[in-house]
């Protein structure tokens, strides 16, 4: 999870209702804006492939079929390339780098033309406590907050020029931040009548329902019962519940019950963030969890996963100490890591190997597997790209109490990647038709502020690596399933409106990419290089990329979930 802590199967039937929600447009004449000639398409359900042109006129697809003789202002030759719906990322942490830079650099060019956020916590609600958090936050991108609900950040982005489509769900960590605050407490009926009242405001607005992170503070201080409660509400306007579980290792099976308990008592369709098993002991409860979401599915509970497709994973440093340090928030965790008593009483607790949190240093294995990659403090800089090991070698101290030392010096989470999941787990998830892909980063480009810090290589590569890694080189999957699961799979999953698929009638996001050359290029040694093999990019009918260039056209829009209040 990438959390800049801003605390703010295919359904036939469903996917057949989306179509049927308004008439398609009549290809009645022969003069279109766009025809793509000669290429595969792949429609985006899963079906196999067929040689089609594809016309478009305004911002939607008009028609797939023979268009040799008909004309249009641009007509692209796909002889020999991919044609396929745009890419959904499932987990995106672009809320702050859209702002700096709207293009979307390194998704756009790898095909993704849709970004979902709010993993646990989402760029809004705002209430005055939040925004000042927020700006005491913020890092190598500075911004103003002008929103003051999360449907108007997303609407200040479209307005602002965005080159990809953006949805978002409510983050619970930021209802609980705005109603409670940062402290370990439980809501009083009041509060949580008020929880109530922000999600109902959210879901008419749009959201596409909550998300969680509960192994991260404050979010680990909700019970189980104040979650069920607001998933309840956002179950009234077809919301979703998707979430970064209580525990991805030692406590694996019982986080996952209690994602299915939110999912049966809430009456609300669920799904995993970047589904994985943490830690070189829990390798072995793949099976199990794969085998324990299939059981639930043929129970009848709507339940999904995505992930990315590394076996590195990215968060902040401080998920090497015990969630009570945070209670109160940053500031009073900064305050008890300059207090000698209790740096050895959190020192104590991270060397052991407890089940009541997630211990990320030694879920690590070593310091040497914990590679620290964003600091806040210009001072700090100078040690990207260094493991906590050769830090602490460097200052002639303990790993635990150097990464203690520069959470306090750094007065941030640092952004860190630890080395958790097996390879062979990671094809285990790429063979299941239900999950789908997510990149758990920012949309980012090779320059300023950008290059300031070093983002996990799935900021880059996460989807281009999915078709040419795991497609074309190792076969671990069918490219026409890949792209049902990068595409059709999650637009239904989600109720986006008219997304997804490559059908008369829906939004003209496409994506034109050579399935030969397709490939990813970063690495956590130099994250900063964009996939190549994507050749051309639609987004609601605009040309984004073309020939592999960004055009610097920002058509993207605010898409809403389908409990959104007209």
């Amino acid at each position: 999870m990438r959390q800049s802590f801003f605390w703010f199967g295919a359904f036939p039937t469903i996917v057949y209702s989306l179509f049927a929600q308004e008439p398609s447009p009549s290809p009645s004449t022969d003069n279109f804006d766009v025809i793509i000639r000669n290429g595969t398409v792949y429609d985006g359900s899963g079906a196999e492939p067929r040689q089609a042109d594809v016309a478009i006129r305004g911002d939607r697809i008009v028609g797939i079929g023979d268009f040799k003789s008909a004309k249009a202002e641009t007509i692209i030759d796909a002889k020999a390339l991919a044609v396929a719906p745009g890419f959904i990322n499932m987990l995106s942490w672009s809320t702050e780098s859209l702002i700096q830079d709207g293009r979307s650099q390194s998704e756009i060019r790898q095909g993704v033309t849709t970004e979902i956020m709010g993993e646990g916590v989402s760029m809004g609600p705002v209430n005055d406590r939040l925004r000042e958090f927020a700006l005491k936050q913020q890092s190598d991108i500075k911004y103003e907050i002008k929103w003051n609900t999360l449907s108007e950040y997303l609407q200040y982005l479209e307005k602002r020029g965005i080159s990809c489509n953006v949805a978002s769900f409510l983050g619970a960590t930021t209802v609980r931040a705005y109603v409670i605050g940062f402290e370990d407490k439980q809501p009083t009926p009041t509060q949580m009548d008020q929880m109530r009242e922000l999600v109902r405001k959210e879901m008419e607005a749009g959201a596409l329902g909550i998300g969680t992170s509960l192994i991260y503070p404050p979010a680990f201080y909700a019970k189980t019962e104040e979650l069920i409660e607001l998933c309840k509400v956002a179950a009234k306007y077809q919301g979703k519940y998707i979430s970064h579980m209580r525990s991805e290792g030692n406590q694996l099976f019982e986080a996952l019950d209690e994602l299915l308990r939110i999912a049966r008592e809430a009456n609300i369709p669920a799904e995993l963030y970047h589904i994985k098993a943490l830690g070189k002991k829990n390798w072995p409860k793949e099976d199990e969890l794969l085998a324990r979401i299939e059981r639930a599915q043929k129970e009848g509970l709507n339940v999904h996963a995505n992930m990315y497709t590394y076996t590195a994973a990215g968060t902040g440093l401080d998920a090497c100490l015990a969630p009570w340090t945070e209670d109160g928030g940053y500031d009073a965790l900064f305050k008890r890591l300059r207090d000698p008593a209790t740096r050895e009483k959190i020192k104590a607790e991270v060397k052991v190997d407890s089940d009541k949190w997630e211990n990320f240093y030694l879920a690590a294995g070593s310091p040497d597997k914990i590679l620290l990659v964003g600091f806040k403090s210009e001072k700090l800089k100078p040690l990207t790209g260094k493991t906590l090991a050769e830090v602490a070698k460097m200052r002639g101290k303990d790993p635990i109490d150097t990464a203690m030392d520069l959470i306090a010096e750094d007065e941030s989470r640092i952004s860190t990647i630890y080395y958790l999941m097996s390879e062979e787990n990671v094809k285990k998830e790429l063979r299941k038709p239900w999950i789908s892909f997510g990149s758990d980063e920012a949309s980012q480009a090779p320059e300023s502020p950008f290059t300031k810090s070093n983002p996990h290589p799935r900021a880059y590569g996460n989807f281009a690596r999915v078709l040419g890694k795991y497609v074309r080189e190792e076969k671990v999957l069918s490219m026409s399933a890949a792209i049902h699961r990068l595409s059709g799979l999650p637009a239904t999953n989600l109720g986006l409106d008219h997304r997804g698929f490559l059908k008369e009638g829906m939004f003209a996001d496409v994506v034109i990419f050579d399935p030969a050359t397709i490939t990813d290029h970063a690495t956590l040694e130099k994250p900063h290089q964009y996939a190549t093999g994507v050749k051309n990019v639609f987004v609601n009918g605009v040309q984004v990329i073309k020939n592999g260039e960004h055009t610097g056209a920002k058509p993207g829009r605010a898409l809403w979930g389908p409990g959104k209040v007209k």
